[in-house]
């Protein structure tokens, strides 16, 4: 560790300090003692860290690009980022995209013109022009469930989709389901493509075979899941569990259920993705699984904000743990269950036993 090259994280292991407390140090930020900053600093010096210089000053501003806000799940990610935010002394600017691509010149121009510190993008694509100019212009940026694999470049936040997926799935073959249907959201979308092959590995590892025909892409929205809900639930060998890529598409499982005379989770067991405020709402009480949406969109901003002040670069991919949050939407499926005992009446109960006890005194004759 020598010379102009030495980076902050060389430092704070030097020091036996966090990266956050380095960083402290060097933007004059309280929270840390006058031992362990003075330490910093010799190091700092010692080490001849060169710090690193604004092109312009800090305008307080992280833009929050997001596809829609109509959802309890964009609420749960914008929640997230405005306290994290917030916390730190910024604003956000929130832009929806619709859908569209970010990173279009008059996009770029727009962020420029506000000076905004940094950016964080939901399940948004980053146009190469775009993250060009961007760099051009020392605008950090973190994506959170990025469209696309392969953006190593830029530093991104997810959750453990793939266990998710596998996870739900196996919650479900524990309760005896062998016809297990999955609909998930936008396939064009990373998070949703792991969640599936989440599910095939939990099918393949209990040796059930994966039937295409259980495989649906849907949007993440109550119309998803109504529509292929209706499908699955035609089929001649229906499903009697289904996997939703969302909570609110597992809210259109629910309806497309009761439009087939079935109740849940007597006769379909449905499980969720997400775990939004809707999980509660509706009846029967959703079981998903758990997705930390608050936090990831607080690590982003925090991500985007601490790159913005000191240069650093953070990790390229923080993972948070999913976990299943098991309610009163699945069961056992019904061909799995005991057979309810009939309760017989008084006359058939008599008429029973007296042939009994005809029955044993023949025996013992």
């Amino acid at each position: 560790m020598a010379g102009r090259g030495v980076t902050i994280a060389e430092i704070a292991t030097a020091a036996g300090v966090s990266v956050p407390t380095v960083s402290k140090v060097l933007n004059g930020r309280p929270g840390v003692s006058a031992t362990t900053r003075e330490q910093v600093e010799h190091l700092l010096e010692t080490h001849g860290y060169e710090r690193r210089t604004r092109l312009r000053p800090s305008s307080g501003l992280i833009d929050f690009v997001i596809r829609d806000l109509d959802t309890q799940w964009a609420t749960a990610l914008l929640r997230g980022a405005q306290a994290e935010a917030a916390r730190l002394g910024h604003d956000l600017v929130v832009t929806t995209t619709h859908g569209k691509p970010v990173g279009t010149p008059d996009w770029v121009e727009h962020l420029a013109e506000r000076g905004s510190d940094g950016v964080v993008l939901v399940v948004s694509e980053l146009l190469d022009a775009g993250r060009q100019e961007l760099e051009r212009l020392r605008t950090p940026v973190v994506l959170v469930d990025p469209v696309r694999s392969g953006s190593e470049s830029i530093a991104t936040v997810v959750a453990t989709d793939w266990a998710g997926g596998r996870d739900a799935t196996d919650h479900l073959l524990q309760l005896g389901h062998r016809r297990i249907g999955f609909i998930t959201g936008p396939p064009e979308q990373e998070c949703h493509r792991d969640r599936v092959d989440g599910y095939r590995a939990a099918l393949s590892r209990a040796g059930v075979a994966l039937d295409p025909a259980l495989v649906r892409h849907g949007d993440s929205l109550v119309s998803g899941g109504v529509r292929h809900g209706t499908d699955l639930l035609a089929l001649a060998d229906r499903p009697t569990a289904i996997i939703s890529g969302s909570d609110e598409q597992a809210y259109g499982v629910y309806q497309a259920a009761r439009a087939a005379g079935l109740r849940v989770p007597d006769d379909l067991s449905v499980i969720g993705f997400d775990d939004v405020e809707l999980c509660q709402w509706v009846s029967p009480q959703l079981t998903t699984v758990r997705q930390p949406l608050a936090d990831m969109a607080r690590e982003a901003t925090r991500m985007v904000i601490e790159l913005s002040r000191d240069g650093v670069r953070p990790a390229s991919r923080l993972e948070l743990a999913t976990s299943v949050v098991v309610r009163q939407s699945t069961a056992r499926p019904p061909a799995a269950r005991e057979p309810e005992r009939v309760p017989r009446s008084p006359a058939t109960a008599t008429a029973t036993a007296t042939a009994a006890v005809a029955e044993d005194a023949g025996h013992e004759g």
